[in-house]
């Protein structure tokens, strides 16, 4: 008999600063280790959104040692949800995965007040992931 797998989540933007960053750490933190959570970029940038780090932080989850990530063919095989949130073609598609698509404004070049609203979407939509994967979220 072999262990249960967690189920995996792979979050893309263009540049893992500011929306995929958001969602992983949501997820990471509701789902308590109880899903294996992956985040990366198309084109990363050097460093992840400094008002993305500070609006989380104000929400408890600390992501400011994080560092974006290059999208690799090996992090979408290895997870059963790629959710994009406008990486456009440059995500690879494997048939058998689950994909989608979350239409976020992109926090780039804006402060933390502009940020927050997109923060507190994004944590909705982890939250009704959560329900979709049939995990309950950490309180």
């Amino acid at each position: 008999m072999s262990a249960p797998t967690l189920p995996s989540v792979l979050f893309v933007c263009v540049h893992n600063a500011g929306r995929s960053q958001m969602a992983a750490a949501f997820l990471a933190h509701l789902a308590a280790g109880r899903v294996e959570v992956r985040s990366a970029g198309s084109a990363p940038a050097a460093t992840v959104n400094s008002a993305v780090v500070e609006a989380l932080a104000k929400v408890g989850i600390d992501i400011s040692a994080e560092v974006p990530k290059v999208l690799t063919v090996e992090a979408v095989q290895a997870s059963d949800v790629v959710i994009t949130m406008g990486c456009g073609d440059a995500c690879p598609y494997f048939p058998g995965k689950r994909y989608l698509d979350w239409q976020l404004e992109d926090p780039a070049g804006q402060g933390v007040g502009a940020v927050r609203p997109i923060r507190d979407q994004i944590e909705q939509l982890v939250r009704g992931l959560l329900g979709e994967l049939g995990v309950e979220p950490a309180a």
